[in-house]
């Protein structure tokens, strides 16, 4: 739990390499990671190279500090091997990756590149990297020592995110989530 309530998103990075055991330590946690049938549908795609971490923080306003992050890791997802989960499983594998990243004392921010409405982000990402068209690029992890402390969160307090469900039968009259039925 110290690892979740602790963890921050860091855009700023010392100008230190990672070693490479801390790279695949962080690779082995995302691939622990559930996923639907366990289909695994991920790749990972580890950057270190200066020239094509700066074409990368051009892919669109928020991916910037990859420049600066001494490595990137991007995650891709097979569409042919899970077509409707690999976006969470995904998803799941790179949670998983921000939290080791962080217990080994690391700082790291990701970039989402997938989106439903468009494909541009991944066409221009794909573009720089060669990836063939059968994988999606889910995301875009900058990972290095941080050179910055974030503040806490303010996180929502679970009342306003949790709700008990209390009812007999779905579709009754007395089925109801209690207030989000107001």
């Amino acid at each position: 739990m110290e690892a979740i309530r602790t963890r921050r998103s860091i855009r700023r990075y010392a100008d230190r390499d990672v070693e490479k055991d801390l790279i695949i330590q962080v690779l082995d946690a995302a691939r622990h990671a559930p996923s639907a049938s366990n289909i695994q549908p991920w790749k990972f795609v580890v950057i270190r190279d200066l020239k094509t971490r700066e074409k990368l923080s051009t892919v669109h306003k928020h991916s910037a500090f990859l420049k600066g992050a001494p490595v990137v890791i991007v995650v891709l997802g097979n569409e042919s091997l899970s077509e409707h989960h690999f976006p969470v499983d995904c998803a799941a594998a790179i949670e998983n990756l921000l939290l080791a990243a962080h217990g080994l004392g690391l700082g790291c921010c990701w970039v989402a590149v997938y989106s439903t409405r468009s494909t541009e982000r991944e066409d221009i990402v794909r573009s720089i990297l060669a990836i063939r068209k059968e994988y999606r690029i889910v995301a875009m992890v900058g990972i290095g020592y941080p050179a910055e402390q974030p503040k806490p969160r303010k996180m929502k307090k679970l009342e306003e995110i949790v709700h008990w469900y209390s009812g007999n039968e779905i579709g009754s009259s007395a089925c109801q989530i209690d207030d989000l039925s107001r």
